[in-house]
């Protein structure tokens, strides 16, 4: 249900994990991973048992242990390690156990133990196009022993005892797990970091700015104009477009409609909607007048980004 009061926890509702790789890796020491880079995706590791060390091009390394979570959400290849130097093969050249999106990796030379889950994750909603491009290189969520914390770390836990062995179902609840995980990583950062409270996702901490984003988000086919969005707001016309422009960075009218376009992307490629159809819903008159604003907006036209 849509929270009016709450913007950003309305912006984050609306995400909505596919995942693209999921692997339990089952390693002993020596050993390393190189993961390659994966664009348009977040990848994600746990270490349920062990530890590891996250290498990325411009960060310094981490040392990962259990009740630790790590985004790295750009899709740029990486690397893990269980001590620096080892030499780490490309994770796609070892030999695997698959099924479906799921994979088991057993690797190294025998010594001590580590249990690795990790991932390649898309983050399918038009938000999420606003949202990871504020992302650090690396996202590292590590247990502090607050109340909010506890929610992360029991789902680590429970993805731990799932990973600890093979059981029935245990596939599905370690990939519905992760994608759980994802969403809590991102609303650590937004909670902590002060970069979140930049650019837009400082707009939608604003009472009257991000409410007005939310109507926008949940109702793009309405007939916006400024003066519509200032009044639900009780703002005056002036005051509402020049504080959206300085919170956003761009115009209130420009914002609906990219918007406008993010959804019709979607619904275009995962819905499988004709134009006609997606023109219709988003309140265009005719099907050309929505072409025209798709391709300025897009730079293809709707036909063509389907196709893609």
């Amino acid at each position: 249900m849509w929270n009016s009061q709450d913007p950003l926890g309305d912006a984050l509702h609306f995400l909505r994990v596919t995942g693209a790789f999921y692997c339990r890796s089952e390693l002993t020491a020596p050993w390393g991973l190189t993961l390659p880079a994966m664009p348009g995706c977040l990848w994600f590791h746990v270490v349920t048992a062990g530890r590891s060390s996250l290498e990325v091009a411009g960060s310094a390394p981490r040392t990962l242990q259990p009740g630790d979570l790590a985004l790295v959400p750009h899709g740029r290849g990486h690397t893990l390690r269980s001590e620096p130097d080892v030499p780490a093969p490309n994770v796609l050249d070892l030999q695997h156990e698959y099924s479906n999106h799921y994979a088991l990796l057993r690797h190294g030379g025998g010594g001590a133990a580590s249990t690795l889950v990790c991932g390649a994750v898309r983050l399918d909603h038009p938000a999420a196009h606003h949202i990871v491009p504020l992302l650090p290189d690396v996202v590292h969520v590590e247990p502090t022993g607050s109340a909010p914390d506890e929610w992360t770390q029991s789902t680590l836990r429970l993805m731990a005892a799932e990973a600890a062995e093979v059981r029935a179902g245990g596939e599905a609840v370690l990939t519905r797990l992760s994608d759980v995980l994802v969403i809590q990583a991102l609303r650590t950062w937004i909670e902590h970091d002060p970069a979140a409270r930049r650019g837009w996702l400082g707009a939608l901490r604003d009472r009257q700015i991000g409410r007005a984003i939310s109507l926008i988000h949940r109702d793009p086919a309405r007939p916006w104009t400024v003066a519509s969005l200032a009044a639900e707001l009780a703002m005056s016309r002036s005051a509402f477009a020049a504080r959206f422009t300085e919170l956003v960075g761009e115009p209130a009218m420009h914002y609906v409609t990219r918007w406008r376009m993010q959804v019709a992307r979607a619904w275009l490629a995962e819905e499988g909607a004709s134009v006609a159809q997606v023109a219709s819903r988003l309140g265009y008159r005719s099907e050309a007048a929505f072409s025209r604003a798709f391709k300025r907006v897009a730079g293809v036209s709707p036909g063509a980004s389907r196709a893609s």
